[in-house]
């Protein structure tokens, strides 16, 4: 799988998971565009991959407003000539009592994580269906899609709707030859993962949790050309918890 001159676009991508993907893409010889609101770690993980020999710029980008994605598109169609690879990454999260959520907190979760994906989809495509062989975008959604815990109903139903809008978006767009698929993550480890436990890991059939790179690789291997008669699909990438019965004694 080769990258080599091709434009990758990562929303959310400072930090965490998409901070993680961007480094991996440039690995892999594609040009990069860092997307993210925060400016100082967005410029930051740029840096860090040019010295590294990468390729990569950072735009700075509020996936809720319709105008700043619509100049990260042209920004980097502009730069490179062409767009051929979207991830959908960025997003947050509210745990709040379903009592005491307000409409203002909602309405941000459900922007950020869920309508900025058809904004970024919808941007992206009209300049994919250009291009000779098409192009490929990821929704990072969540296992969170499928299970809950409490106090999580706009995270959830963002997540939830991700992952509808993902198979919309392939039937959609497959006619332009445009693959769309989304990525579950579980329990992705971004901070220190020598901190974590026995007990932690073992919740896990794999008997670790995972790491941005699990996802990664998992992006790089839906987007790649050869791989482009999978589309409209949900990978789960949890290390099994979602497929373990647990019983309380």
């Amino acid at each position: 799988m080769s990258f080599l001159n091709k434009t990758i676009i990562v929303t959310g991508a400072a930090k965490g998971i998409g901070k993680t993907i961007a480094e991996m893409y440039a690995e892999n010889g594609a040009n990069v565009i860092l997307a993210d609101v925060d400016s100082q770690a967005g410029e930051q993980t740029a840096r860090n991959i040019k010295a590294k020999g990468g390729r990569a710029m950072f735009v700075q980008t509020d996936v809720r407003q319709e105008a700043s994605i619509v100049q990260l598109m042209k920004t980097a169609q502009n730069t490179y000539g062409t767009i051929n690879i979207l991830i959908n990454n960025a997003g947050k999260g509210l745990f709040k009592s379903v009592y005491e959520v307000t409409l203002e907190e909602w309405d941000d979760v459900l922007n950020t994580n869920l309508r900025s994906v058809f904004l970024a989809s919808r941007e992206a495509a009209k300049y994919m269906r250009g291009n000779h062989e098409g192009g490929a975008i990821i929704n990072l959604a969540s296992t969170r899609a499928l299970m809950s815990e409490p106090s999580s109903e706009s995270y959830a139903a963002s997540k939830g709707g991700i992952v509808a809008i993902t198979h919309a978006l392939a039937t959609s767009l497959g006619a332009d030859r445009i693959t769309v698929n989304a990525i579950s993550p579980g329990w992705i480890e971004t901070g220190d993962y020598s901190k974590l436990s026995e007990a932690d890991h073992a919740q896990h059939l794999s008997k670790r949790v995972g790491k941005p790179e699990d996802v990664a690789r998992a992006c790089l291997y839906l987007t790649a050309k050869e791989n482009d008669f999978v589309t409209g699909v949900n990978l789960v990438i949890d290390g099994g918890m979602t497929r373990k019965m647990i019983y309380e004694e």
